[in-house]
């Protein structure tokens, strides 16, 4: 009789590990996706939607669709994580597992900043970006428009400059006068993670598209349309728009598979979690990578959609080894890419080896309208489904990489 492998959410970790294993067990083996939501949004593109270039129906698909045949999807929300009875309880009854790979994700908590939730816009989800969009077309000449870092860790660390600079850049193009856009984060700088080179050039970014850079801030309060920073400053704002602090489902927190934060730590390089058959991937995870401005303190792993994918890849190898009985050596190497939209039809691109002694390793590339198409490219590969033309998207992408450098793993 075949292993059953449960997989704990259908964002990009749990898709990419469905198709791996899928690819790699027979039909003998069941794999079981438990996702809530039946409809799967594509997340990078909020933005566009943010901005009118999408529309909510052409960055959504049905996660059926999606999933490669032979995967199960059980739509229902995930209530108890039983690891030693080896059993997940649902919305939709009990399902008990041989392994399990939990990549549930990180979820929004506006309620965590004092007067956040019902004073700001937010385009972290598909809701938020829609909303956002007649926001920004209301506004009139001289308003000022505060983009905000309120809590970390979060996901897509890219995407706070990213956002800002399609702001500035379609109030541009709506021919707005003296409106400002300034970014607000906590951090030292842009990516701190990635080092001084990327934050250096992704400031200057910044700062070409005539955005405002603020670290070092971080938020207190939010009242009367002011800011309230822990450093004394207090800025005054037309719109807000905020990147919500993240936390862990409740779920996970109760099950026994999290550290103090709520997050899963893993071995950076298995993804296994400290219960046997049971690994986690994606925003889910807290990774250790090397320390960068303290070697003795360990930086964590950024939480993007793109390290996701690589360790559900790792993830479904391991884990299909396992149900076969057969060695396994492939493990997760810490690479990673990150392309920022800047604007105008052009992005930027940003890649490297994160665990890479004694810090990461990130290379830059100038701004340019490929790395722009690349993204839809990658857009449209991630929301077809199983078939030709998805297979066509991939060998494109894949071309892409080797002519570029950038590593991309499908």
């Amino acid at each position: 009789m075949g292993a059953h492998v449960v997989i704990l959410g259908a964002g990009v970790g749990g898709q990419v590990a469905a198709h791996a294993l899928r690819r790699r067990l027979g039909s003998g083996h069941r794999i079981t996706v438990v996702e809530r939501d039946p409809q799967h949004a594509f997340a990078p593109s909020f933005l566009w939607v943010m901005t009118g270039a999408r529309t909510p129906g052409q960055v959504t698909s049905p996660l059926a669709k999606l999933l490669a045949r032979g995967v199960n999807l059980h739509e229902g929300e995930v209530s108890a994580i039983d690891v030693a009875g080896r059993r997940v309880e649902t919305s939709r009854g009990s399902l008990e597992f041989d392994f399990l790979v939990v990549a549930l994700g990180a979820e929004l908590a506006a309620d965590a900043v004092p007067g956040l939730s019902g004073r700001s816009h937010s385009y972290y989800s598909l809701e938020g970006a829609t909303r956002l969009k007649p926001a920004l077309d209301a506004l009139g000449n001289g308003a000022k428009v505060a983009v905000l870092v309120a809590g970390l860790p979060y996901k897509c660390p890219g995407a706070p400059h990213e956002g800002a600079m399609l702001i500035a850049d379609y109030l541009r193009r709506r021919r707005r006068i003296d409106v400002s856009v300034d970014l607000f984060t906590p951090e030292p700088q842009p990516l701190p993670v990635a080092g001084p080179a990327l934050g250096g050039a992704v400031a200057a970014m910044l700062q070409s598209r005539g955005v405002g850079f603020h670290p070092l801030h971080k938020v207190a309060s939010i009242a009367d349309r002011v800011l309230a920073f822990d450093n004394g400053a207090s800025v005054p704002f037309d719109l807000l728009v905020a990147i919500p602090p993240h936390r862990s489902p409740s779920v996970v927190r109760t099950s026994g598979l999290a550290n103090e934060a709520g997050w899963i730590s893993v071995d950076r390089r298995t993804l296994e979690t400290r219960a046997e058959g049971v690994l986690a991937i994606g925003d889910i995870t807290a990774v250790q990578i090397p320390g960068r401005w303290k070697p003795d303190v360990p930086l964590l792993l950024p939480k993007a959609g793109v390290f996701a994918h690589a360790e559900a890849l790792v993830a479904a190898e391991r884990v299909a080894a396992a149900a076969l009985g057969q060695p396994c050596d492939t493990t997760f190497c810490g690479d990673g890419f990150c392309m920022l939209e800047a604007g105008g039809g052009a992005a930027g691109v940003a890649y490297g080896d994160f665990f890479a002694e004694p810090a990461p390793e990130v290379r830059v590339r100038d701004i340019g309208a490929a790395w722009h198409l690349g993204k839809v490219l990658f857009e449209q590969w991630w929301l077809s489904p199983q078939g030709a033309r998805r297979a066509v998207l991939g060998a494109a992408l894949r071309a892409g990489s080797r002519l570029t450098g950038v590593p991309v793993r499908l």
